[in-house]
């Protein structure tokens, strides 16, 4: 069935408030924390970790729009398909993250919008340019995504193993996504376009580590 602008439209829309609104996330996948036996933290720590797991929720916002705007404007009908079986994975993580910091008293960040619309644009602009830089800007940023993940399991106890579990997990579904963009024929990112990533990556980890 072909949509018309205005269904895809008001698709997209519905879309954008499921990944905003807190509670409206569905994922196909329990969370890997429910198995696992919760922790008592200091109060310093359980800041901390809700710090880290709301910049990881952050992320997880910003993947979701990344790949509506290259569904939205990539050419190829199975890089289209790709593009959606990725962020069903990743709707996965946001509901996890979003879980962890309610069970941790905490919030997700209020800066989303902000994040959202503009990985939205970056998104849709990696798809004009062509199926294979959108291809390689999701492997770009999947690496990344991978470098914060270590950074973050190297930072929380070793005890607390349901936030361990959902990013283990993630990383584990990130590094796939990763490899399956390259070999579905996507370019990879010079080294400049890589620093300038992670350059703008610090912004958002620092704002919505507090925010």
């Amino acid at each position: 069935m072909t949509l018309s602008f205005i269904d895809k439209c008001i698709v997209g829309f519905d879309k954008s408030l499921r990944t905003l609104v807190p509670g409206a996330t569905q994922g196909a996948r329990v969370s890997p924390a429910d198995s696992q036996a919760e922790t008592e933290h200091d109060e310093s720590t359980r800041k901390h970790i809700a710090g880290l797991m709301r910049i990881n929720h952050t992320g997880e916002v910003c993947a979701q729009a990344l790949y509506q705007g290259q569904a939205l404007t990539a050419k190829l009908p199975e890089v289209r398909d790709e593009m959606e079986l990725a962020a069903a994975e990743e709707r996965d993580h946001l509901m996890w993250c979003e879980q962890r910091l309610k069970n941790l008293g905490d919030h997700t960040s209020v800066l989303n919008p902000l994040f959202y619309a503009a990985s939205f644009a970056m998104g849709a602009a990696a798809g004009k340019l062509g199926d294979r830089w959108s291809l390689g800007f999701v492997a770009a940023t999947e690496q990344q995504v991978c470098q914060h993940l270590e950074s973050h399991l190297a930072q929380i106890p070793e005890d607390d193993a349901k936030t361990r579990a959902i990013l283990e997990q993630m990383k584990v579904d990130e590094e796939r996504h990763g490899h399956a963009a390259i070999e579905a024929g996507g370019t990879p990112f010079p080294t400049p376009v890589r620093r300038a990533m992670t350059a703008m990556s610090k912004v958002m980890t620092s704002s919505t580590y507090h925010l």
